[in-house]
């Protein structure tokens, strides 16, 4: 059965990228005569996802040293694109519920609509509270080892009616995983869902359980649940909810606890996803699970976040490609990040929406499959959470007035989110100077999206080529455009 299953699945990823070679042209010279339509979000500009030009190919044989060029080459196709989309936290559920329908229908349009806004896909949620919830929560009694009183109807309040207006607006389908912050207090050393502590052994059999609970309470509730992560965070102690796994604890559990009860649950197949944490420690996270076949088998693959940047550090986009290439049966997901330290005078600094830019092109092209915000929607105040770790949203919401405030970053977003769609392939794509980063995708349909984002002050005028074919574009300074063609 698994070799016929395993068959199945080679066959059905050998259709589909024959499918995609079957709409490329076949003459290096067939793009001649094509279009490429730009869309520009700029800098000191009103351009934002704006249609700002139609170029034509022309054939161009060789480029010139003087010349900036983006290269192309469809023909190199690497990961399968899962989707990109953000997390539909507490925090997040609460602000909505306070704006005005209309505003409500906006934000949905906004993210979700991929005409009229920049089509979400993917989404995370968080397995009882985080800090970005109004305050410290389980689904169970406290000090309920057989979690005999386990119950979602916190949620039913704020969390459940908001993503399942998100999967409406999503057209009735969107790639949904969990997440927990912490165990129940009674289950940790510390004895509090807050500042780190460990899992004590005599509790990881109802942890694992824990997690099929919350699946099968979602699912009865019409919300469908793609996987889980272990652990948020896992190697950090935090003032919110958290918990500490060091490399081998994770691997044990997962192996030993999490995996078999999964399966013993009837839900082997939900995708269970290691790490969640910072670039900076993966590779050896990766080595201690994926290199041990009794817990590798259960793990769909790695999951990691960008903070190594925000703490100070610079980011480790490197890293990502090592797992790739050293595990290559595995995934790799972007599962968060976010501008932290709220200030609401800067809403519109461009740096926020460059560093999503810089970020999704480096995950991208290191092998992520999909890309994950951190909270889809925050309030004036950059929250509510209830540990006062407040940050930056793509979108905020006045709720004072119900105005929605987008920032940069929501645009950013949308330059990939918006043109890359489910089942695209990354190609291979370089720029010939470093003030310009470049990633792109051939969608199923055979359109082209290419990613171009200009890092520097100067208006930078570029071929995109494309074997023997070239289109003249132009693109202002710290501006991101997608190329369609």
């Amino acid at each position: 059965m698994k070799f016929i299953l395993t068959t199945a699945l080679f066959f059905c990823a050998a259709f589909s990228l024959a499918q995609i070679k079957k709409t490329l042209p076949s003459h290096p010279a067939a793009y001649t005569g094509k279009t490429v339509t730009v869309y520009t979000t700029a800098a000191n500009t009103n351009l934002r996802l704006s249609q700002t030009d139609q170029v034509p190919f022309k054939e161009l044989a060789q480029p010139t040293e003087g010349e900036i060029s983006v290269f192309v080459d469809p023909g190199k196709t690497f990961q399968s694109f899962m989707g990109i989309g953000a997390a539909l936290t507490d925090a997040s559920a609460e602000t909505f519920a306070k704006l005005p329908k209309e505003k409500q229908e906006e934000f949905l349009t906004a993210y979700y609509d991929v005409s009229k806004g920049i089509g979400y896909t993917l989404a995370r949620t968080n397995i009882h509270s985080c800090d970005f919830s109004s305050g410290s929560y389980t689904y169970v009694q406290e000090g309920d080892a057989e979690l005999q009183s386990f119950s979602i109807d916190h949620d039913r309040q704020y969390r459940i009616p908001f993503i399942k207006r998100v999967i409406a607006a999503a057209g009735g389908k969107i790639t949904t995983y969990a997440s927990p912050w912490s165990p129940p207090a009674f289950m940790k050393s510390n004895k509090s869902m807050l500042r780190g502590g460990k899992l004590l052994p005599e509790f990881r059999q109802s942890w694992a359980s824990y997690y099929t609970k919350f699946i099968k309470a979602y699912e009865k509730e019409g919300i469908p649940i793609w996987g889980i992560t272990i652990q948020n965070e896992p190697m950090a102690t935090q003032k919110w909810e958290s918990c500490i796994f060091t490399a081998e604890e994770e691997r044990d559990f997962l192996k030993n606890f999490l995996g078999p009860t999964m399966a013993s649950a009837g839900l082997a197949h939900k995708k269970i996803v290691v790490w969640d944490h910072n670039r900076d420690l993966m590779f050896h996270r990766a080595n201690v699970i994926f290199d041990d076949p009794a817990a590798a088998k259960y793990a769909w693959g790695m999951g990691f976040h960008w903070y190594e940047d925000w703490s100070g550090g610079l980011p480790m986009y490197e890293n990502v490609g090592l797992v790739n290439k050293a595990y290559p049966d595995k995934h790799l997901l972007f599962t968060e990040g976010c501008a932290e330290s709220f200030d609401a005078t800067r809403y519109q600094f461009w740096g926020l929406g460059e560093e999503y830019g810089r970020s999704m092109i480096n995950d991208f092209n290191n092998g992520s499959v999909g890309w994950t915000d951190w909270n889809i929607l925050l309030d004036e105040k950059g929250g509510p959470n209830h540990v006062g770790n407040f940050c930056f949203a793509p979108v905020h919401a006045n709720t004072q007035d119900g105005s929605l405030i987008y920032t940069n970053s929501y645009y950013y977003i949308g330059h990939f989110s918006k043109f890359i769609r489910l089942g695209a392939k990354r190609v291979g794509s370089a720029a010939s100077r470093s003030q310009l980063l470049t990633t792109s995708f051939i969608n199923t349909n055979g359109k082209m999206a290419v990613i171009v984002m200009n890092q520097s002050n100067q208006q930078l005028n570029y071929n995109i080529c494309v074997g023997k074919n070239a289109a003249l574009l132009s693109i202002p300074p710290h501006a991101i455009q997608t190329l369609v063609f």
